[in-house]
């Protein structure tokens, strides 16, 4: 069959059993427990496929969630997940044919104007206009790492529990992180997918998941086996580390680093600013690695951009450069008022600024530095100043996090 065969459509429930067989072949993933998981997690309607005849080749599903942006103000996104294309039907244009009908039909259905996704691969979605909009540390510590003498433990205890008694008591604490930039919502099928602890997850070995708790905080881990009975080596993985005060934080990762025969704790998703540098005594046994963690797609840009707030005053003219979604290309007048609320509406005046529509998205949530894309030539200055000065506008502090649990 040639590619004017093949027809797009969203999802039906009756399409299931096709979908959990592309991707679990597409992600070299057996694990009927997680999909009986996805069944709840998945929002079926929102899944668009490519069909040849009756036969589903790949699939791209949205989540309905609300992501905290710059100043704290909530936003429907569509979470991007189970991007995927069926053993042998690659190189076929399929995944260019999901991702542009996706996009599309977020823009007619006037839906949400902002989606995101964490990549498996971090070469494959720019091109759909996706920008790293912020990052993980991939942070590794050898256990027992001893702190700066006068940092504060606290009087209470962390102690462990049961997966039921846990749940609860730290989605209550998970909500408190809700006006951080980057922070997501999750219902109770989100947190089951998050946390699934099924025997494929367990990879390579490693144990049931353990939950450990503190009044300021919590710490899901995994533990990985290794070293012999005599020298034991083992590994504590970090999936979910959240606290709402400086003595929690401290606490909990005292906590994980003193576990017994833990010889390194890692954490792959840990902020780049964890205050977990500045407790050790020396910050250099913490090695940590920049991993790109959620990826930002301005579906409407204006609709996007007027979202959020700003940390300064700005009158800017951008020429935003998106060839796949053709109602954002063009200029676009972005006006940003003392208390950082803004407007953006469709111009004829001159361009301050050309950018591309994926670094519009890297910037979006304000941990990317504009005037760093700009020294890497990927924004164009058309007016002496306005990199500075919209650059300036978008940062926001703290420096957002996102798990990216989707």
């Amino acid at each position: 069959m040639t590619r004017d065969d093949l027809s797009t459509r969203t999802l039906t429930d009756d399409d299931f059993e096709q979908l959990a067989a592309v991707l679990s072949g597409a992600f070299l993933l057996e694990d009927p427990e997680l999909w009986e998981i996805n069944r709840r997690f998945l929002e079926i309607d929102r899944v668009h496929g490519v069909f040849e005849g009756t036969e589903l080749l790949g699939s791209a599903a949205a989540l309905t969630r609300s992501l905290t942006l710059p100043g704290g103000v909530s936003a429907p996104v569509a979470a991007v997940t189970w991007v995927g294309t069926a053993l042998g039907h690659r190189r076929r244009g399929i995944l260019s044919r999901l991702m542009t009908a996706q996009l599309h039909g977020l823009h007619e259905s006037g839906a949400e104007p902002i989606a995101c996704l964490g990549a498996s691969e971090g070469g494959i979605y720019r091109r759909f206009g996706y920008g790293v909009s912020t990052e993980w540390a991939g942070v590794t510590v050898p256990g027992k790492a001893p702190f700066r003498p006068e940092v504060d433990l606290g009087e209470d205890r962390v102690r462990e529990t049961s997966r039921a008694q846990a749940l609860p008591l730290i989605a209550a604490m998970y909500d408190q992180g809700a006006r951080h930039t980057g922070w997501m919502s999750r219902a109770a099928s989100h947190w089951d997918f998050a946390l699934a602890d099924t025997q494929a997850t367990r990879s390579r070995g490693g144990s049931r998941l353990h939950f450990a708790l503190h009044p300021e905080g919590y710490a899901v881990y995994r533990v990985h086996p290794g070293g012999t009975f005599s020298a034991p080596e083992y590994q504590l993985h970090v999936l979910e580390l959240f606290s709402t005060s400086p003595v929690g934080h401290a606490a909990l990762w005292r906590y994980l680093l003193d576990v017994d025969w833990i010889s390194e704790v890692r954490y792959p998703k840990c902020p780049t600013t964890d205050p977990l540098f500045s407790l050790l005594a020396d910050r250099r046994q913490a090695a940590s690695r920049p991993v790109d963690a959620l990826w930002v797609r301005l579906v409407d840009v204006d609709r996007a951009l007027a979202a959020r707030r700003y940390s300064a005053p700005l009158d800017v003219v951008l020429e935003v450069l998106d060839p796949r979604c053709p109602w954002n290309d063009g200029r676009l007048r972005l006006r940003v008022d003392e208390a950082g609320a803004a407007t953006a509406a469709a111009t004829s005046e001159p361009a301050d600024l050309t950018i591309g529509i994926a670094d519009l998205g890297a910037v979006f949530l304000g941990a990317a530095r504009l005037s760093t894309l700009a020294a890497s030539g990927l924004v164009s200055e058309h007016r002496a100043g306005a990199v500075a000065e919209a650059s300036r506008a978008f940062l926001t502090d703290p420096v957002p996090y996102c798990t990216v649990d989707f």
